[in-house]
């Protein structure tokens, strides 16, 4: 019934699933991946996988290693390795994450941010060097 995520070969088994028709809320910490698409209010936390289904409606603020959302979120993002939201899909809030893919249809409302802790990401040459590139 859990399989991998699809199109994300280093998502691991779901470990937990919140159905359609749950209602959760507080604050919700856990190891591994979770499916959820059911209702969800408060905040969660995670190192690990957060899979958002069609019908999740989810408020709250994520602080997660890695989120796959084609649901419902009102809430502000962090993710330490990456989003990929998936129409239909819908967030309301703003997103701090590496690496950002967003597909045709989903309707992303903030802002994002893609700083990797402050360090430069990709390389940039000197001016003096410039010219020796080509």
């Amino acid at each position: 019934m859990f399989k991998k995520a699809k199109g994300h070969p280093d998502v691991e088994e779901v470990v937990a699933f919140l159905g359609k028709g749950t209602d959760f809320r507080g604050v919700l910490h856990f190891e591994g991946t979770i499916r959820v698409d059911g209702r969800l209010e408060g905040e969660v936390f995670t190192k690990d996988t957060l899979i958002v289904g069609d019908s999740a409606d989810i408020t709250g603020n994520l602080n997660i290693g890695t989120l796959i959302t084609s649901g419902k979120i009102t809430g502000n993002i962090t993710a330490t390795k990456m989003c990929h939201f998936v129409a239909p899909g819908t967030l309301n809030g703003d997103v701090n994450t590496p690496v950002l893919h967003v597909d045709e249809g989903f309707r992303f409302n903030g802002r994002c941010d893609m700083k990797r802790d402050d360090k430069v990401v990709g390389h940039i040459m000197p001016k003096e060097d410039s010219a020796k590139a080509v």
